[in-house]
């Protein structure tokens, strides 16, 4: 773990010691122009499967509902479950606040949505927090905004007899998976936004054959169409070894499949809605990330959506 943050942390001064290089490629036309924060270059806590830059403002509540449905086509799907409409492989209910502008933490608790071959853990409990590290600029002095994400997950089901499950569990610990990530983000006009999102999650304990520690590289857009609605789109590459992924399809006859989630944004007042297509059956990073197994090609996608409403707590100044 130390090593992973000593490279997230060198990252991150990596990116702000080259803000004044990168400031060149964007020249601003008007010099006097003061240098002030870019807002919006996403409207919401997430982009769809992955997070954004963006955090909840001081004292603001925000509530946060994730569904996933069942299989559209496929197997799963069509006609006998409504197109997926009859099943759900995922549900999420959790709060972020704002201890600060830059700072938020979160909690919540997910149904979970194991595969059955490479994991079997649900009813996850997760503790969340999100640091705005740097900020883009109008000036384009600071051409990048950078933020932190952190969690932690617990499965709290009751432990599974099959020996080689990710849910045989032994102690406190095995129950407990990590995920920490660094959002690089860009606003480069008024109706489009870009994401990487570097990745470490950390499994204390996986099915037979599958790797504790696990990197990847997520990318994330945001195309304006209209005042209230926008086009989002995510992708993950989970970094996962040769040896692995052989042993589980020449074994388990399992294949596992990239995330990727494409949906359109709408904004009314305090409400964000988001309304989405994925092929990921589960919300969270530390499980959609490494053990997704639905292939789009195959019908295997989903329809799902993210409500999120923010309330004010702060006190009001006499």
């Amino acid at each position: 773990m130390k090593r992973l943050f000593t490279f997230l942390l060198s990252f991150s001064l990596i990116i702000l010691a080259q803000g004044q290089d990168l400031a060149q490629l964007f020249p601003n036309s008007d010099k006097d122009q003061a240098s002030l924060p870019v807002l919006g270059t996403f409207n919401s806590s997430r982009i769809i499967n992955g997070q954004s830059n963006e955090t909840v403002h001081k004292n603001d509540l925000l509530f946060v509902v994730m569904h996933r449905f069942g299989d559209i086509a496929g197997n799963s799907g069509g006609i006998q479950t409504l197109y997926g409409l009859d099943n759900s492989t995922d549900i999420l209910i959790g709060f972020d606040y704002g201890i600060s502008d830059h700072w938020s933490i979160g909690i919540g608790r997910a149904k979970g949505s194991p595969n059955g071959i490479s994991t079997n853990q649900r009813e996850l409990v997760y503790l969340n927090s999100k640091f705005r590290i740097v900020r883009q600029s109008t000036d384009n002095r600071i051409p990048l905004s950078v933020s932190f994400f952190g969690n932690s997950v617990i499965s709290t089901m009751e432990k599974s007899t099959i020996a080689t499950s990710d849910a045989s569990f032994h102690s406190l610990g095995d129950r407990m998976s990590y995920l920490a990530q660094l959002i690089v983000t860009r606003k480069f006009s008024h109706g489009l936004s870009l994401a990487i999102l570097p990745t470490y999650i950390r499994r204390n304990y996986v099915s037979y054959r599958d790797e504790n520690n696990l990197f990847a590289l997520g990318l994330g857009t945001r195309v304006k169409i209209s005042s209230g609605m926008a086009i989002i789109a995510d992708y993950f590459i989970p970094f996962r070894g040769q040896n692995s992924k052989d042993y589980f399809l020449e074994q388990k006859d399992f294949q596992f499949h990239h995330p990727l989630g494409i949906g359109l944004e709408i904004e009314t007042g305090g409400h964000v809605f988001n309304a989405i297509f994925t092929n990921s059956a589960a919300i969270l990073e530390n499980q959609f990330i490494p053990a997704t197994s639905s292939s789009w090609g195959s019908g295997e996608f989903r329809w799902g959506f993210t409500i999120t409403r923010t309330f004010s707590l702060a006190r009001n100044e006499p």
